[in-house]
This record gives structure tokens, C-alpha cells and sequence, in this order.
């Protein structure tokens, strides 16, 4: 079988578990997967194959949140109308961040990306509409489309679980596309495509506002989720959490940042669980305290995977069907 093949199977198997998942495990857990699995992949799209490290996506996941909260709460709008509104924002953030930085290559690049969504997160704690350290509490869920009611979980996640589909497929349709396609060769050899005659700070910029404005989608989606919007979204160590995410799964690959999505919200949210449960089959009263060192769990797996899955999980099990598919055809 060949990879379209695999991926085809992958992409199956993952909505079908996307939409039993509900059934056995807490929906709004699920919800807050499927907005960082959205998130991971909107920045995959600009890391995996355009080749720009970002370290300022948490100004577009975070600052989306805040302007679709502030719309659901103080302004009354409908909830369909402030996701749109935290898109836009992503979106004009990733436009002002790109002119800015697209024109610098490598660490000059991330750093004014880094540089600038910190002033967003200071902006964010001082700005009195944002509710400073406290955060922006009591965003109301709404009703979507007037009529569809999204106060209960089994309604909002199917909700949810159509936009992160809706989100994935765009990005698996430009990545298809030709657009995509001069992407990857900006990636492989810029100088080459510039020599081909592609405005290739063009093409770069729209990619930036494309992955921001989708890591935009994700951040609204998780403030509408959760009800409340907090420092922690535009913090610089969100940045680094989708980073992680997306070399822990995969970079590069289409299914990766999902994977790693999973892991590490997993790791986060369910590692006390484990512990206390390891610690009640082993008597390890040790055990107790993995809920208290999640941030060393995921550094151990960030080490792992870059010592010995260079590729991220997905990238490796592509591999290794590659080199399996290749030493089973038989020679001619």
C-alpha cells in the first residue's frame, strides 16, 4: 500500500474515534483536544511547509479567544458571529506580525515573531477589557444559528468536532494545492523558487495570515468551549507548547500535529489520573506525584522523540512503511 493509502486509513480511523470518543470520555476534555489538535496543525502548516519558525502564535490563538469572548459576553453577539470575529482577529494580528518579520529568515525571524506577541500579552495584561490576571470569566456558549443550543456538551462537541474538521480539510487542501506546492519548494530552496520567478515574500505572508487566522478559529473555539479566556493563551509558553506539539507528532507530516496534540493535552490533563492509579497497583506511593511534574514528562518526551524519533511518531511510522513497501516490492 502506498502512503495516500495509510493516510486515507489514518484520516478514517481518527473520525471514527472523533465521533464515538464521547461515549466514554468527558466531552468538553475532547472539545479542548480538538482546539489544540486545530491549533497545532494551522502551525504545522507554516513550520512543516513553509519552513518559518514562529514563536508568536500565541498572540493569534490567545487575542482570537479575547475578541471572540468579549464579543459573546459584552456585546451580545451571536456565537457564530463572534467565532468569525476571533478569525478576523487572528488574521489582521498574523497580517501586522508578518509585514513586520517576514522579510528576516531564520532566528531574526522567530524572535521578531516572539518579540511581538509579547507585546500583545502585555497589552493583554493591562487592557481593562481582558480582566488582567483574572481573565475574561462567564462567555456564554449561545445558541449557533438562533436555534441549535450550545449549553449542552453532546451538541457543543459535535459543534466543535465539524470546525476542527472544516479547519483540517482546509489545511489539507492548501497544502495540495499549488499554492502548497510553491510553499514546499520556498521550504526546499528559496533561492530557486525566487529564481523561477515567485514573489516568494508574498507567498510567505499568505501563509503566515492563513496559519494565523486557522490558530485564530482554534483559540475562539477553546474560549467558547472552556467559557473563560486567561494570560496563560497569550503567554509565550503557548508558543512553545505547539512547538512541542508538532515535533513530538511530526513536522511536516499532515496526521503529526494531531498525534502530538493528543499526547501532550493528554499528558497535561491526565497524568495525576495515571499516577494515582500506578500508584494503587504498585504501592508506589511515588507515583502520587506525577500529576505535580507534567512539565518533566513532556521534556522527557520532547528528549525521546529528538533522540530517537527524529521524525516525530507519525514521521517515523511513515518511514518505516516506506522502507517496508519498498523491500516488499519485488524486482524486476
Amino acid at each position: 500500500m502506498n502512503n495516500s493509502l495509510y493516510k486515507n486509513l489514518g484520516f478514517a480511523l481518527l473520525l471514527v474515534v472523533a465521533v464515538l470518543a464521547p461515549f466514554g470520555l468527558y466531552p468538553v476534555f475532547l472539545m479542548k483536544m480538538l482546539c489544540f489538535a486545530l491549533f497545532a496543525c494551522a502551525f504545522n502548516l507554516l513550520i512543516g511547509y513553509t519552513g518559518l519558525l514562529s514563536f508568536g502564535h500565541a498572540a493569534f490563538f490567545g487575542g482570537a479567544g479575547y475578541v471572540a469572548g468579549q464579543a459573546l459576553q459584552a456585546w451580545g453577539l451571536p456565537t457564530e458571529v463572534g467565532l468569525l470575529l476571533g478569525t478576523a482577529t487572528g488574521a489582521l494580528i498574523g497580517l501586522v506580525m508578518g509585514l513586520l518579520a517576514i522579510r528576516r529568515q531564520g532566528i531574526y525571524f522567530t524572535m521578531i515573531t516572539l518579540a511581538l506577541a509579547q507585546m500583545l500579552y502585555f497589552v493583554a495584561l493591562q487592557a481593562p477589557f481582558t480582566g488582567g490576571e483574572d481573565g475574561l470569566q462567564g462567555i456564554p456558549r449561545g445558541k449557533l444559528l438562533g436555534f441549535i443550543d450550545l449549553g449542552n456538551d453532546m451538541t457543543l462537541y459535535y459543534v466543535v468536532l465539524a470546525i476542527a474538521i472544516a479547519g483540517f480539510a482546509i489545511i489539507v487542501r492548501t497544502i495540495n494545492s499549488p499554492f502548497g506546492q510553491v510553499l514546499k519548494a520556498i521550504k526546499e530552496n528559496e533561492p530557486r523558487a525566487i529564481s523561477l520567478g515567485y514573489d516568494v515574500d508574498r507567498y510567505k505572508l499568505l501563509a503566515f495570515i492563513l496559519s494565523a487566522a486557522l490558530s485564530g478559529l482554534a483559540g475562539s473555539t477553546k474560549a467558547l468551549v472552556l467559557g473563560f479566556e486567561t494570560l496563560t493563551d497569550v503567554h509565550w509558553s503557548m508558543s512553545g507548547l505547539v512547538v512541542l506539539m508538532t515535533l513530538v507528532g511530526g513536522l511536516g507530516t499532515v496526521l503529526g500535529p494531531i498525534v502530538g496534540a493528543v499526547i501532550i493535552i493528554m499528558l497535561e490533563n491526565k497524568l495525576g489520573d495515571i499516577g494515582n492509579w500506578l500508584a494503587s497497583v504498585t504501592s508506589i506511593d511515588w507515583f502520587n506525584t506525577l500529576g505535580d511534574s507534567v512539565t518533566i514528562a513532556t521534556g522527557f518526551i520532547f528528549i525521546v522523540c529528538v533522540l530517537a524519533f527524529r521524525r516525530g511518531i507519525v514521521g517515523e511510522i511513515l518511514h518505516l512503511l516506506k522502507r517496508t513497501s519498498r523491500g516488499s516490492t519485488p524486482s524486476h
